[in-house]
């Protein structure tokens, strides 16, 4: 039983790392068009990147699409934040379960 505590173990452990790979991913996004958002409010002027060249937006249609992408951002960071929770507590449980196994 402890062999298959201790897998499921890892098994936790590398998924909270995963987890926790992909929410700073999203987050260091989050900055990135904020900065940009930020940027574009001073700017008479706006690009949009379109594979590899440089396009003139208009800057309300560009502020738009960057608001749209910062909610879905927000959102896959909550769920993000929930599963990182989750998973923390099943480990620290599962953590629990086996040194007192162990010390058996």
């Amino acid at each position: 039983m402890t062999d298959a505590d201790l897998t499921q173990l890892q098994l936790m452990q590398q998924n909270l790392q995963n987890i926790l790979m992909q929410k700073q991913q999203f987050q260091k996004q989050l900055a990135e068009i904020t900065s940009a958002v930020k940027e574009i409010e001073t700017s008479e002027t706006t690009y949009k990147i379109l594979g590899n060249i440089m396009v003139a937006t208009k800057k309300e249609d560009l502020q738009k699409e960057l608001k749209e992408k910062k909610e879905l951002l927000d959102l896959r960071l909550k769920n993000f934040e929930k599963q990182e929770t989750t998973l923390k507590e099943k480990t620290e449980e599962l953590q629990k379960k086996v040194m007192q196994n162990m010390k058996k």
